[in-house]
This record gives C-alpha cells, sequence and structure tokens, in this order.
C-alpha cells in the first residue's frame, strides 16, 4: 500500500479485510506533511494483526518521519531486510520538483540510497524494490496530460540491476502495472482512496491491483 495520506482507518480496514498476509509493505506518504507521533501512532494499531510491516516515507511526509520508521523497525530507506528468501530494499521521498514538496532529494541521492539497501539483500533469491516514486518512462510514471515525471534514478536502477519486483506509488493517476525488463513493477494507486495492491510470489509474480470498498 501506498500514499495513505493520513488515511490510518481506511489502510486499517484493507489489513483487516485482506486477511493473513506474510509482509505489509508501507510505500510512502503515510501523511500530507503531518508529524512523526501520527505515524507512530499508526503503525503501533497495525501491529494488532501480528504481520511483519517494512516501509518508506514519500515526498509529503517531513523527513523526521524516516526516523520513526528507523526507531519503530521498519524502514527501508536505503537499508535491506530479508524475510523468508525475499530480500526488500527501498528509498523515501521523490525526486525535485517544481511543486516544492516536503521531502524531494537529488536523483544522485535516490541511486544512492537503492545501492545501498540492495547490498545488503543480495543474498536473497528474490528481490524486491520499495521506491516512494516511480521509474520514469513507464505506464506507472504518467500524468493525465502524457507526461512522465518519475525518477531517471529509479529507472536506471532497475534497467541495471532487474530486481524481480519494485513496488512504487506516488503518481496516483497512474496506478498500474508495467514490465521493465525482468522486473514486475507496481503502482499501488493511493491508498487514501482505497486502493492496494496483493502480491503473491512463488515461481512467478502474481499481482492483483485491488480496490476496497466499505460494506
Amino acid at each position: 500500500m501506498t500514499d495513505v495520506h493520513g488515511a490510518y482507518r481506511t489502510a486499517e480496514s484493507i489489513l483487516r479485510s485482506v486477511g493473513p498476509v506474510d509482509v505489509f509493505v508501507i510505500g510512502g506518504d503515510f501523511t500530507v506533511v503531518g508529524r512523526p507521533k501520527e505515524v507512530e501512532e499508526a503503525v503501533n494499531s497495525w501491529a494488532r494483526y501480528k504481520v511483519p510491516m517494512l516501509a518508506v516515507s514519500g515526498n509529503m511526509d517531513v523527513p523526521e518521519i524516516d526516523r520513526t520508521l528507523e526507531k519503530l523497525g521498519i524502514s527501508i530507506n536505503g537499508r535491506g531486510v530479508t524475510v523468508g528468501n525475499a530480500g526488500f530494499f527501498g528509498v523515501s521521498a521523490s525526486p525535485h520538483s517544481p511543486l516544492h514538496t516536503p521531502y524531494e532529494i537529488s536523483e544522485e541521492e535516490i541511486y544512492r540510497r537503492a545501492m545501498a539497501g540492495f547490498d545488503k539483500v543480495k543474498g536473497a533469491s528474490v528481490k524486491i524494490f520499495v521506491p516512494h516514486a516511480p521509474p520514469h518512462n513507464s505506464k506507472v510514471d504518467r500524468l493525465p496530460n502524457g507526461s512522465h515525471v518519475g525518477s531517471t534514478s529509479v529507472r536506471k536502477f532497475i534497467d541495471e540491476h532487474q530486481p524481480q519486483l519494485c513496488i512504487c506509488g506516488h503518481i496516483h493517476e497512474a496506478r498500474g502495472q508495467d514490465t521493465i525488463g525482468q522486473t514486475v513493477v507496481v503502482n499501488c494507486g493511493p491508498g487514501k482512496n482505497g486502493f492496494y495492491a496483493l502480491i503473491e510470489i512463488d515461481r512467478t509474480i502474481t499481482v492483483q491491483n485491488r480496490e476496497y470498498t466499505r460494506r
């Protein structure tokens, strides 16, 4: 799930409706310029479902939220965590943009963090890359006007290293899937609107882009 933007109850309803999973991945934008305390409270409330959580923060999260995720033991920003045979690593924030949102970093720093996390999971048989920003020039970074606004460094990393899976968000309108070489790329869509992805990794990767509706 990505782009929760403060809709923590919606996220919890989705988690409850899905049932048991091996890992709950949050791909950034917990808040809309919110504070670390609210993220900590949300993560602690989700912990009742006893599912391992891994997360990065997004461009609408203040940078201090990264430290909260580290304190909670769920950060994969520039870090690598192995769960079973799957190695998860990620990058918070987005590239610099004309919007000047709270957490934007250079393309060089995005690439550096991606490599730092990747180096920690090289022994994993399945590698899962979780940048907040989608790869540039793909089906999952396109605005309604046709412009591609994803990260060139995320794209470069995928082209060069071909992780089996990339989970991203950021561009709400570009929810869906793409394939870059051998990498399956999933933009989960805005969690605040009930969108999420259920991904099963076996000999192949099966992705279901889903929408939660209240019953």
